[in-house]
């Protein structure tokens, strides 16, 4: 599934196609996603000015003078920007042509992504209204996690996936941060001290800053705008490693399914204390 750094990258990479274009149609060919597609999409009006692209968690914004468009990518979706008129592939749903002749194409195998519309304040839409702060932001900080998971006897990887907390920090990021923090994944939010809230914040914003610099990771779907992939892969410390050696003490590095999820831990540099169990 893209993550917050693969939705960055997306966002960043048709941002300077798509603002201060003026919107040609939307082309539908597959409404049925994860929520029925907008039908307001395909009766915008020709000549609609683009005045931004914006992110909000891993959902993108698309700014009009009369409203919002909405992208979330889902598992398996991902954005093109192609010259009109290209020919559509099995799985490309939607295309917003633009006045520069390209176009935005939406493909998406599994079809779990979206596109809506809104003519209120996106960021109060159901969807988004009730988010945590971004985790690049100065309002996630190590004062702020400390506060927020002081009292909760959660594993501590789940706590920092969970949108209530942080927004975006996807399982890929979770687990390079936690074992950059030296913190196992089932490690108690309590048990954190005020000083390791700081050091995981921290991490995280480095983790994910160098993975947006990287273009993201591509294991499987994910491609950038242009086509290429993202390269962070390379960069990975424990994740998809399983019985590798740690790169820091050469310990095999463990997976187990931890809430659904796999989690890959080194169990040398990310021992489990006693009283967090």
């Amino acid at each position: 599934m893209p993550e917050l750094p693969e939705v960055e990258t997306t966002k960043r990479g048709i941002e300077p196609a798509l603002c201060g274009q003026r919107i040609k149609a939307c082309i539908v060919r597959n409404s049925k996603l994860r929520w029925p597609v907008a039908a307001q999409l395909s009766q915008l009006q020709p000549g609609l000015l683009i005045e931004s692209v914006t992110r909000r968690a891993k959902y993108l914004l698309i700014k009009t003078p009369l409203g919002h468009i909405i992208i979330h990518l889902g598992m398996s979706g991902h954005l093109r920007l192609l010259p009109i008129g290209t020919p559509a592939e099995k799985h490309d749903h939607i295309d917003l042509e633009l006045s520069n002749n390209l176009c935005l194409r939406y493909q998406d195998p599994r079809r779990f992504g979206a596109w809506l519309w809104t003519e209120d304040d996106p960021l109060q839409h159901p969807l988004l209204a009730k988010l945590a702060p971004e985790p690049l932001s100065d309002a996630f900080n190590g004062d702020y996690l400390y506060q927020a998971i002081a009292h909760r006897n959660t594993a501590i990887k789940a706590l920092i996936m969970n949108n209530h907390y942080v927004v975006g920090v996807g399982n890929i990021y979770a687990n390079e941060s936690l074992f950059l923090a030296g913190i196992h994944p089932l490690r108690s939010g309590k048990s954190l001290s005020l000083e390791a809230s700081h050091q995981l914040t921290n991490i995280i914003k480095k983790v994910l800053n160098a993975a947006i610099e990287q273009g993201g990771t591509t294991l499987k779907d994910f491609m950038s705008p242009t086509g290429k992939p993202g390269y962070f892969a390379q960069k990975l410390f424990v994740y998809d490693r399983a019985n590798q050696p740690c790169l820091v003490c050469q310990t095999p590095i463990e997976r187990a399914v931890h809430f659904q999820r796999a989690s890959y831990f080194c169990p040398q540099c990310q021992a489990l204390p006693d009283q967090s169990v």
